[in-house]
């Protein structure tokens, strides 16, 4: 009779995504072999290496682009496609802490693009009234860090006007943006991991992506969404991963998790930097231990792809 057994990791200090892990076994000594495996010290920084996805040749040319160049590139189209969009927050008129915004106001104006006060609450209260008046609203946190000063504005204002008011008004056309995770020196105010802290509040969406490819398209999605988006940026990867990305525009579908790699044994799901540390060890364990992993990336935290998770853990108990 075949066993099963969970797993819950913390993820990597540094990474700040969680990794789930659901075990199966066969009485072919597969627990026993996790269970016996040498200890190994605790790591509390990432080292990864970023394994770039294949060219896509369905969305045209493309080009050499990192992770915050592929923001650029998606905040460029949304701007040139939909003519009430506008992008503002804390130092975007310039480009942003992280380049993210660079070049913008200089292309679509100052009314476009613009500098907010240091005040996140009001940045999300401000889109979400630009929202409600019917237009896109992207509003930049300077980092997730900071985005606990307007909770309240998005998970009681943001996630329930819709609902409030019986759907005769939403602000569906706000998309908030915030650098996310670790990247090694950024001490207690600019390392967190905040989604887990929205995973539970309907109305919005939650969307982490692991490169710039999918940076681009899962952003995109998010814009054009009829419901606020929260779409945090891997600060860690914004140069550190390259890839070939699209120059035109182009959409990942929303809550639709993406698997990377088939297994046997374990499931791994993760979203974000974490992604790529997994695949190491999906890579390691079947190296060292004969161990065939399932690697998922969940892309969207909420709501989240619970068909294919659960589909792929049922299929692989069975």
């Amino acid at each position: 009779m075949a066993m099963a057994a969970g797993l819950g990791l913390r993820g990597v200090r540094a990474s700040g995504a969680a990794v789930s892990v659901a075990v199966r076994t066969r009485g072919d000594g597969l627990w026993s072999r996790l269970t016996t495996a040498p200890t190994v010290t605790r790591r509390f920084a990432a080292h990864f290496a970023f394994q770039p996805d294949p060219a896509p040749s369905a969305y045209g040319q493309t080009q050499k682009m990192n992770l915050f160049q592929s923001i650029t590139s998606a905040l460029d189209n949304a701007l040139a496609k939909d003519p009430t969009a506008v992008i503002f927050g804390e130092d975007v008129a310039f480009g942003g802490v992280f380049r993210c915004t660079v070049g913008l106001r200089d292309k679509y104006g100052k009314d476009r693009v613009f500098n907010t006060p240091l005040c996140e609450q009001g940045i999300v209260g401000f889109g979400i009234g630009v929202a409600v008046a019917g237009s896109t609203a992207i509003a930049e946190i300077q980092f997730a860090d900071y985005i606990f000063p307007a909770f309240d504005q998005i998970v009681n204002e943001a996630a329930k006007y819709r609902y409030r008011s019986g759907d005769l008004f939403n602000c569906g056309s706000l998309t908030i943006r915030a650098p996310w995770g670790c990247v090694g020196h950024g001490a207690l105010y600019h390392s967190q991991s905040p989604e887990a802290f929205f995973a539970h509040c309907p109305g919005i969406k939650v969307v982490i992506p692991r490169s710039p490819l999918q940076a681009k398209g899962l952003l995109l999605s998010c814009i054009e969404d009829k419901n606020p988006c929260i779409f945090f940026e891997p600060k860690i990867l914004y140069r550190a991963a390259v890839e070939q990305v699209p120059v035109e525009p182009y959409n990942i579908p929303l809550s639709q998790a993406e698997v990377l790699q088939t297994g046997s044994d374990v499931t791994l799901v993760a979203w974000g930097t974490q992604v790529h540390v997994i695949k190491e060890v999906a890579a390691l364990a079947q190296e060292k231990l004969g161990v065939s992993c399932e690697v998922i990336d969940l892309r969207t935290i909420l709501p989240w792809d619970t068909e294919t998770v659960c589909k792929l853990v049922l299929m692989e108990f069975s």
